[in-house]
């Protein structure tokens, strides 16, 4: 099915129990979506998504499907189970772990885990994503960045350097797709208010999932390559990211 642009009408969300993934899902299927594919790890918080998207829009075609972003010798036969039912309008990469800053700077094992998850499972998952997307013809994705891929910061940079290369993977990505009908676009939210952010110091310009979907929902209908998350965050970050170090050191973020 050929996807109109802002209102696909086949989304495949990659981390099905993402509080961004299934605000996009939920303003995707109000609009025009009439299949949506939840993918992520089997567990109740999947199954409650698929029955939360099903009771909004009966007669939708919802499932859920098992993946796992650390198992990348995987992704080509989960995602090619998917693609095999139909053409997929919209591919949604919105896994990732926050992790723990101070023990995974004590335990390595955790920072390699947020660096598995968020990049080198996402590098994985996109490329296959990209490969099937270009081979209908069509579609689109997009890619959960952060505004933290901007600049490395004392309090989070195994996140946010995690991010940072998932953001240059994106964006190379998306030119090396020009030409073939295949759209990839980066979204770069702030704070977003979540499960994953409960109990953190909440940073200026602070967000939510819905306004995220809204903006994805924007940016697609107007084949953005890249979207913020409030927009006031993009001169915020042109200012900031050229500040001398030890300034940007004394800025409470």
């Amino acid at each position: 099915m050929k996807d109109a642009f802002g209102a696909p009408q086949s989304v495949l969300v990659l981390g099905g129990a993402s509080e961004i993934g299934l605000a996009v899902a939920r303003r995707m299927l109000v609009r025009r979506a009439r299949a949506v594919w939840l993918a992520g790890r089997p567990s109740p918080a999947l199954d409650s998504a698929a029955a939360s998207l099903r009771a909004l829009r009966p007669g939708a075609d919802v499932r859920t499907v098992e993946f796992d972003a650390l198992d990348t010798g995987s992704h080509e036969e989960v995602l090619g189970k998917v693609f095999a039912e139909g053409d997929v309008d919209l591919v949604l990469l919105a896994f990732g772990v926050l992790g723990d800053q101070a023990r995974d700077e004590r335990e390595p094992a955790g920072a390699v885990r947020v660096a598995q998850t968020n990049y080198t499972g996402a590098v994985s998952a996109g490329l296959v994503a990209a490969s099937a997307l270009r081979g209908q013809g069509h579609g689109s994705l997009v890619v959960l960045s952060s505004v933290a891929a901007e600049r490395a910061r004392r309090g989070n940079f195994i996140y946010g350097s995690s991010k940072a290369g998932l953001d240059a993977f994106a964006q190379g990505l998306g030119e090396a797709l020009r030409g073939t009908g295949v759209h990839v676009m980066v979204v770069r939210p702030g704070f977003v208010r979540s499960r994953m952010t409960a109990g953190l110091r909440e940073a200026p310009l602070a967000t939510t999932p819905g306004a995220v979907a809204a903006a994805v929902e924007s940016g697609l209908r107007h084949r953005a390559s890249t979207v913020w998350v409030p927009g006031a965050l993009r001169p915020a970050m042109a200012v900031l990211r050229h500040l001398p170090r030890p300034l940007f050191r004394r800025l409470p973020l």
